[in-house]
């Protein structure tokens, strides 16, 4: 496929460029006026129109692209897509004025979608699974990381992550698979956390692993739920088995979270809507990446992440959905980055950046997907015509994604 006439070519990172920090992070480069050659479901080729070869015009056909941009897909390293049913009975508790910790106590959150998913089948799971997930690459999306966390139940976690295997198969794009059964305490574990503990690591873990079904560990180390020193004996258990770590930190309170995950070499610590100069310091160096989701602050109404904090102390920033059935119900990565930019107050270069390549780092795929490189995946979107760059994170709400591109091939769903 040759695409032409392309007002702007995004996120042409070198090849050799896998994520980036801090300032580095309004480092967008766009190659205007383009053409774009994929082949074997890779990119081949790319430059100026000024300057392509006759025989690439010649041989091939084109689709000419006019006024529209041309983006690397985004990558959402941040998701819970594998659910039993929606809770928009929650909604309007939350419209009641009920906060999120109320409506756990009420029976509502994690629990409510658990005592769901427990009497759903691995096919209804699926079924469900796969039109969100659809929806989600029709929306710009080429890549996802999936969380189990639902089951809470040996039985439950495996149906959760089978699923996952599942659509791994089934879908075009980089799938990865998270373990998160330390994502609540199940009501009969109320008052025994260490047996709940007990539960994942010496059942869920090995038939995890026996079955290859995760590729990461995750926790949710937070007040109310695992505590620093649950979180790190999981880990450590977890790392036995080969499953690298991606933390919920710091979501409700300054719990910990992230200084544990940077101990054990976390890939990515996410949510951080409460940090403090601590918190800035511990990534300012590391390769631990902060992965931001603002849709979740929108839809809970608590504060959003310290964006510029972060990237001002020389931080990894990525952004993810956190699309859920509970706190955030909507896998549209267009207004995750939108959000970013109006809420978090980063630069449409640093966002888009943060949905693209640093997304895939979270992913640890950063070599085959992200930015625009010789070599790496066709994932990509073509947009609308569009004024300029900052024009899609402008139109919050309103998608400008025209045409996707899958292993260099048009996707139709």
């Amino acid at each position: 496929m040759l695409i032409t006439n392309i007002k702007g070519l995004v996120g042409v990172h070198t090849k050799e460029k896998r994520s980036l920090r801090g300032s580095e992070m309004a480092n967008l480069p766009v190659l205007e006026n383009a053409w774009l050659l994929l082949e074997d479901g890779l990119i081949k080729d790319f430059g100026l129109m000024s300057e392509i070869p006759s025989q690439i015009l010649d041989l091939r056909s084109q689709i000419s692209v006019n006024d529209r941009f041309v983006f690397p897909s985004w990558c959402d390293s941040h998701t819970h897509i594998v659910f039993a049913a929606p809770r928009e009975e929650e909604f309007v508790m939350k419209i009641k004025g009920k906060t999120y910790e109320e409506i756990a106590a009420a029976g509502g959150g994690i629990l409510n979608s658990a005592s769901k998913l427990a009497l759903a089948t691995e096919d209804e799971l699926f079924e469900s699974a796969c039109l969100r997930l659809a929806d989600m690459i029709k929306q710009g999306t080429g890549a996802v990381e999936i969380k189990s966390g639902y089951g809470l139940t040996l039985e439950s976690e495996l149906k959760m992550l089978r699923v996952i295997k599942r659509l791994k198969a089934a879908f075009p794009i980089p799938i990865k698979a998270t373990l998160l059964a330390a994502h609540a305490y199940p009501a009969q574990f109320k008052n025994n956390h260490q047996a709940y503990i007990d539960l994942i690591i010496n059942e869920m873990l090995p038939a995890v692993a026996e079955e290859k079904l995760a590729d990461y560990i995750d926790v949710f180390c937070e007040k109310g739920f695992f505590s620093v020193n649950e979180t790190d004996e999981i880990l450590s258990a977890a790392a036995k088995y080969g499953l690298k770590p991606k933390i919920h930190a710091n979501q409700l309170s300054v719990s910990g979270g992230v200084q544990i995950g940077i101990k054990h070499d976390a890939i990515s610590v996410d949510h951080l809507e409460e940090t403090d100069e601590g918190v800035l310091n511990s990534l300012s160096q590391c390769e631990t990446i902060a992965t931001l989701l603002p849709s979740c602050s929108f839809y809970l109404g608590i504060p959003f992440a310290n964006a510029r904090g972060l990237i001002n102390a020389n931080a990894k920033v990525a952004l993810a959905s956190d699309f859920n059935p509970g706190s955030t119900p909507s896998g549209n990565m267009n207004f995750v980055v939108s959000l970013a930019c109006i809420k978090l107050k980063m630069l449409h270069e640093e966002a888009i950046n943060a949905a693209t390549l640093n997304g895939a780092a979270a992913m640890e795929i950063s070599h085959q997907i992200g930015s625009i490189a010789i070599g790496k995946k066709a994932n990509l979107f073509i947009t609308k015509p569009m004024p300029s760059l900052a024009f899609l994170p402008y139109s919050f709400g309103q998608t400008q994604i025209e045409t996707v591109i899958l292993n260099g091939e048009i996707y139709n769903g």
